[in-house]
């Protein structure tokens, strides 16, 4: 982007260079590219801060403060936006702040960014600088709002609102909770006792310790300065032409129309309109253009008009905007019932998208899309309730229609524009006949996923009516739905809108008598209500109060000074330079000047011949280098490898499944590989080939992977002797519905950092190649490369320094990313980066491994299990990837009950889909989970209560012996018993189940479950390696085999160095910790590194760094005695100075390998979810979660206690929301962040409380810890649980309305997300319910 001084007249409109600031330093350039979003342009400079994670705007990894300075009011307006979105020409005379902008190292850390590193707010970080700018922003709007003067040390923020400010930004680590911690110790509302575990201060402490140790806030922290050299830059348009590409700001609809007219009268159709960008994130850009026109500095598309008729919104006003506006709505010639309307249509808009799209996005952009593509508009619905008019200028002609004209009209075309949309007043009428004044009705509803926004709906409505006593009902009802044909889930959407109504119409109805003689008037003359009450007035359909984000929470940790530091819960190694942004992922490392950049061509066929690949007749490949396919494989084509096998890095003809890679497009940039992506056409030959797409076809075709002999588990008793001690069987040749299940997948790296798909190859001298990668497992990818490029493994070189986040996506699934960026810079001889966009991402993801299972059981009539059998077909995908790692892991989590025997058969399925992934907890979720369907189909049979069940099957110490042979400890370390007993009574678990018995009785339409499940759970440690050095200043430098994923492995393994070293005991050694850093991981450094997986590698470093530290101190520990005759006491420094000048050896390796003893391990823990769900959405509120998890004897009980709430809560997106579809031919159709939602801020529990037990001393555990990384996450099995109880018991009510379905046999799907659950709940349910009430 140079500086370009010659200008060139191509309209009268005059160019302009770009000036704005970021962080205060002013730019201007003379030539951009108009398609340049403020995102490529920060992450071009040093502003490293703002992440591409989604781009699409919906994960607000990307964010930034915004500040524009009003002229006019002498006024600067701050907000944030979602910078992969915001087009850079956009930004002409604005003010950008990012995290570093905020606070950094250098200047100082701001209290926000403190604060989150403090609160453990923090894990893998990468999307921790966004969440601080949103806090930020919410601390620079609440300080300038006239809100009374908060408490000393506080902001004017509230509580509710502190919560709200992270609403948009996604997090897959932490689980929110002490997110939400954090941004409320800014709220000066706050009570300092609901704040959870932090480093700042000790429990027991009083508030005023506790403030005073609170990295200080004033309202000098939460002011964002506009810089004055921007404040005289003119408002007026910004032109640009810069390579025949032209950006246009308009000032006039005269100016506008003449841009319109000279690209008809030139036949010009590349041109773009634009006001927001935002559009983008749902409709990809797949064409370029060459002429941008921006629409907001046209006075007539601004305006903001209020009279007694209503109010006139332009076009171009914000959504923000528009919600400030309606909720300001207090005029006098506003009447009370027009008011009303405006709050209402605002508090809607509210849960639209995020509010740093809300920020920039149009409310005329939202109608056109929803005019010209369909767009799901919740603005279109609502409007269309009110009555609604838009005003439309199509060349000179201007009209005024209503909104259900314009949107039923054929898209407009390219010469008309929408100027305004007028709201109109709604008063009182007067009924003439009976002169009585009627009542008017108005509400909206949505239904998604999320309660308060990020999320398309799957139904938006909005109802008004006019209610009098003696007028027709129907005459006055208006109530007006978007057309949903051709949407997903039809049905669902239909029993919505009847429930919306319903919902409505329901306060009008007094008794069930005045409702059967509404319904059974066929005249409907007159609406029968006494007392009436509008919903505008009462609480009705027993709706519940509750608050819609986390209200509080418990955390409970024992500490232990025996190995401190260790067991200490210290703040995480670099978590403060996280959220400042200065923490160095593979996508911050600057790209060298002649990079290039690659994506992906992959097959949209499960099995054809690939005949060739062309581009789309006329397609524009500019900048495109080469095409790499599996001809130009120097070595092996091998994309990535396991103990088990490999997969090949583009398919060799043959394609085996959709999503294969087949080639990769290299371009001079990403957007231009992109481009050509996209434009590849793919010949395909599929004669004669018959897919393989499901596993009842890959066992029909005996189509399955190996499964060593040392893998596959031991079956355990005499099964055909169980049952025959069974009083009672189920055999799955009588199934019923929960005696069937099929589990889908969940995708494992979505919603992390984009370093996985972000790695940097650079050639080096002597034929050698430096690979920067976010992998969970460095060693494997330097392997597969070096294998693939056909040279000697001392040629390659991998490098990884942090993993924003794993979860196992990051270990198999990044190898053949990487290897195809070597494979590129090899050929080219020029360094290559890859970026693999959202929708590629997805595509190649795999997924969690779905599964088909049967199983028979018998048991006693007590609930007793005596034998059980399973019959399971796992799909594996195309590649054999850890696929045989499966059957032992899901037995592991299964075994956690006493079936008495156990038998199974279990078979890993070669099909042609994608290889699945290991994703945390591979196949231990899945076992837990079918382990709890199991009991509760028991119990269902029994009519007993599932948790006497659960109880009576728990295992005794002599059972777990018989099912963990090599893993069960000692009897004392087998703490499940008492945890279970423990957790029903700090839960309350017993009397919540008699509360939760009269909540069901007393509400129809909401309806609670609970449940409380137990977790045995195996792991196994690995090999790993470990070096100590100890330079000459007393400085220490770690490296380990372990990568740090965010999972505190650095923390720990400092901590253990520091306690290690620290034995030695001379002057200083208790200050260690500061002095140890662990750097990044080098596959020439040290070897043998492994992969970072199973949740061990961090005990197995932190073992591996002990062992290098007691060979350290050892050799000092003789030297340091005899200084100690010579000079007597002795400081660290000094030690280590004299011990390097008397060439002491100070540097230790060491690989620790785990014996028979120590090799596995049980984890222990227990988890009580209530849960409750709406009958007529399907939406699940989950009330509250109590968790008690065995650590041993916790390394750091804030890591641990992190891990454990963030993989709960990840679980709860599996058993949840996280619904993976594909198409018929295994082609994954789900569309990012748009519709592949994970857990947010507004989807935790309630109130969510985790006890981190110390069980003591473990003679064979690394200093008696546990693990924490995997096992937590099987914790969320009883949310499902609890969902299915809660619609056992509206089952129970519908039947008792009249029906013949089953109310405790039925199948709950997994992922549970609310078409599922409210078809379970009887679609008609409404309807059934007025029949029963008409016939009662």
């Amino acid at each position: 982007m140079g500086e370009h001084s010659h200008t060139r007249t191509t309209t009268k409109l005059t160019e302009q260079s770009l000036v704005f600031a970021v962080n205060g330093e002013r730019f201007e350039l003379f030539q951009v590219d108009p398609s340049t979003t403020l995102l490529e342009f920060l992450r071009s400079t040093s502003f490293k801060s703002p992440k591409l994670g989604c781009g699409e705007g919906g994960c607000g990894a990307c964010v930034v403060l915004l500040s524009k300075y009003d002229p006019f009011l002498d006024k600067v307006e701050d907000f944030t936006v979602s910078s992969c979105l915001t087009l850079l020409c956009s930004v002409n005379g604005c003010s950008i702040t990012t995290a570093e902008g905020i606070g950094n190292s250098n200047d100082g850390f701001h209290p926000t960014q403190e604060r989150f590193s403090g609160f453990h707010a923090s894990q893998c970080g990468y999307c921790t600088p966004g969440m601080c700018v949103s806090l930020y922003s919410a601390l620079v709007n609440a300080d300038k709002s006239d809100r009374p003067e908060p408490r000393p040390g506080f902001s004017k923020l509230t509580v509710p609102k502190a919560k709200k400010s992270i609403a948009g930004n996604l997090c897959r680590c932490t689980g929110y909770r002490p997110i939400i911690d954090a941004c409320k110790t800014f709220a000066t509302d706050v009570d300092m006792e609901d704040l959870g575990l932090n480093s700042f201060w000790k429990k027991g402490e009083c508030d005023e310790v506790k403030l005073r140790r609170l990295p200080p806030y004033s309202h000098g922290n939460g002011t964002c300065v506009f810089p004055e050299f921007l404040k005289n830059k003119t408002k007026a348009g910004f032109n640009m032409e810069s390579e025949a590409c032209y950006w246009y700001s308009p000032v006039s609809l005269q100016q506008l129309q003449r841009l319109l007219q000279m690209d008809d009268e030139n036949n010009e159709t590349s041109r773009k309109i634009v006001v927001s960008n935002t559009r983008m994130g749902y409709y990809k850009e797949l064409k370029r253009f060459n002429k941008y026109i921006d629409l907001r500095y046209i006075p007539e598309l601004s305006i903001i008009k209020k009279d007694h008729t209503g109010i006139e919104i332009g076009a171009a006003v914000t959504i923000s905007k528009a919600i400030e506006i309606l909720k300001e709505a207090n005029e006098p010639q506003f009447s009370q019932e027009g008011k009303l309307v405006f709050k209402k249509l605002a508090d809607h808009m509210e849960k639209i998208a995020s509010g740093f799209l809300r920020n920039s996005a149009s409310i005329g952009g939202n109608l056109m899309m929803a005019q010209r593509k369909h767009f799901p508009s919740d603005i279109a619905t609502i409007l269309l309730s009110v009555d609604a008019m838009v005003d439309i200028l199509t060349d000179q002609r201007h009209e005024s229609i209503m909104l259900e004209e314009f949107l039923g009209r054929p898209p407009l075309d390219s010469k008309s524009v929408l100027l305004a949309i007028k709201i109109p007043c709604w008063r009182l009428g007067v009924d003439i006949s009976s002169q009585g004044y009627t009542k008017l009705l108005f509400e909206t509803y949505r239904a998604a996923p999320r309660p308060i926004g990020n999320a398309l709906p799957y139904m938006n409505s909005a109802f008004m009516a006019e209610v009098s006593l003696t007028r027709n009902v129907e005459e006055f009802l208006s109530a007006k739905f978007l057309n949903t044909n051709g949407t997903s889930h039809p049905a669902y959407r239909l029993s919505l809108a009847i429930g919306f109504l319903f919902d409505f119409l329901y306060p009008l109805l007094g008794n069930p008598a005045e409702i059967s003689s509404f319904w059974s008037d066929g005249d409907n003359k007159a609406l029968p209500f006494s007392g009436f009450k509008g919903k505008q007035d009462s609480n009705q359909l027993d709706q519940t109060k509750f608050s819609t984000l986390l209200s509080s929470a418990k955390q409970v940790i024992q500490l232990s000074e025996e190995y401190n530091p260790v067991g200490e819960p210290i703040k995480k190694a670099g978590a403060t330079l996280q959220a400042s942004g200065e923490a160095v992922y593979v996508d911050d490392i600057p790209s060298p000047s002649n990079c290039l950049q690659g994506a992906f061509i992959y097959s949209t066929e499960p099995l054809a011949w690939v005949k060739d690949i062309k581009f789309k007749p006329g397609s524009s490949l500019d900048g495109v280098i080469k095409l790499i396919s599996s001809k130009d494989i120097p070595g092996e084509n091998i994309g990535a490898q396991t103990m088990f096998g490999s997969e090949p890095l583009y398919a060799d003809k043959l394609t085996e499944c959709a999503g294969q890679r087949i080639a990769l497009v290299v371009a001079d940039t990403q957007r231009n590989a992109d481009m050509a992506a996209n434009l590849a056409v793919i010949n395909y030959d599929k004669e004669n080939l018959d897919p393989i797409l499901s596993v009842e076809k890959a066992f029909e075709r005996c189509s399955f992977f190996e499964v060593p002999s040392s893998l596959y588990p031991e079956q355990v008793g005499d099964f055909s002797k169980g049952m025959a001690e069974a009083d009672h069987q189920i055999h799955s040749a009588e199934p019923k519905f929960n005696t069937f299940l099929y589990h889908r997948p969940q995708l494992n790296s979505l919603f992390r950092d984009r370093t996985l798909h972000f790695p940097l190859a650079v050639p080096d001298e002597d034929n050698c190649m430096i690979v920067y990668s976010s992998s969970q497992c460095p060693e494997l990818a330097h392997s597969t490369i070096a294998k693939c490029l056909g040279v000697p493994g001392h040629n390659v070189r991998v490098i990884t320094r942090r993993v924003g986040g794993g979860f196992g996506g990051k270990a198999i699934k990044a190898m053949p990313v990487s290897t195809a960026c070597a494979l590129a810079a090899y050929k080219l001889q020029r360094p290559v980066r890859i970026y693999v966009n959202r929708q590629t991402d997805m595509i190649m993801a795999g997924g969690r491994h779905p599964m088909k299972i049967t199983y028979s059981v018998g048991f006693k009539g007590n609930g007793k299990i005596t034998a059980l059998r399973l019959d399971i077909l796992i799909d594996a995908g195309i590649s054999v990837d850890i696929s045989p790692l499966l059957p032992n892991h899901m037995f592991g989590s299964l075994r956690k009950y006493d079936w008495g025997a156990l038998a199974f058969d279990i078979k890993v399925c070669k099909t042609n889909r994608p290889s699945r992934s290991s994703m945390r907890a591979p196949g231990e979720v899945q076992g837990s989970f079918i382990a709890e369907a199991i009991i509760e189909n028991v119990a269902s049979t029994l009519s007993l209560d599932v948790d006497s069940v659960r109880s009576i099957n728990l295992h005794k110490y002599e059972s777990l012996e018989l099912f963990f042979k090599n893993s069960a400890g000692e009897p004392l370390e087998y703490t499940l018993p008492s945890i279970w007993n423990k957790l029903g009574t700090s839960s309350s678990f017993y009397h919540r189940i008699e509360m939760l018995k009269q909540f069901n009785r007393c509400n129809k339409w909401r309806k609670r479950g609970i449940s409380q499940v137990p977790i045995v759970h195996e792991v196994t440690l690995k090999a790993t390696p470990g070096k100590v050095s100890i330079l000459c200043d007393g400085s220490i430098v770690v490296e380990v085999g372990g990568i740090e994923l965010g999972q505190g492995l650095w923390t720990k393994v400092k901590q253990m160095t520091a306690y290690a070293l620290g034995l030695i005991q001379c002057g200083g050694t208790d200050e260690l910790l500061e002095k140890v850093r662990v750097i990044q991981t080098d596959t020439l450094s040290l070897i043998q590194g492994g992969t970072t997986a199973g949740s061990t590698t961090s005990e197995s470093s932190c073992e591996a760094v002990r062992r290098c530290c007691d060979i350290l101190v050892e050799r000092l520990t003789a030297f340091k005695e005899r200084l100690v005759e010579q000079m007597g006491s002795l400081k660290w420094e000094t030690l280590i100075l004299q011990a390097y000048n008397s060439s002491v050896n100070l540097s230790a390796i060491s690989l620790y390998v785990p014996d028979i003893s120590s090799l596995s391990y049980l984890n222990y823990g227990a988890a009580v979810s209530e849960v409750e769900i709406d009958v007529l959405t399907g939406q699940t509120t989950i009330l509250q979660t109590d968790i008690i998890y065995d650590c041993g004897q916790s390394l750091n009980p804030a890591v641990d206690l992190g891990q454990t709430e963030g993989a709960f809560v990840q679980g709860i997106g599996f058993f949840m929301l996280e619904e993976y579809p594909t198409n018929s031919k295994g082609l994954v159709t789900a569309e990012g962040t748009w519709t592949y939602k994970i857990p947010t801020v507004d989807t935790i529990p309630k109130q969510f409380n985790v006890e981190i037990l110390n069980s003591g001393h473990h003679k064979h555990r690394v200093l008696s810890s546990k693990a924490s990384g995997e096992p937590p996450l099987t914790l969320a099995v009883p949310v499902h649980c609890a969902i299915r109880a809660a619609i056992k018991e509206a089952r129970e009510q519908l039947h008792s309305w009249g029906g013949d379905e089953s109310s405790s046999t039925f199948k709950l799907e997994v992922p549970a997300i609310m078409p599922v659950v409210k078809e379970l709940c009887g679609l008609d349910s409404v309807q059934r319910f007025l029949q029963w009430t008409i016939g009662s």
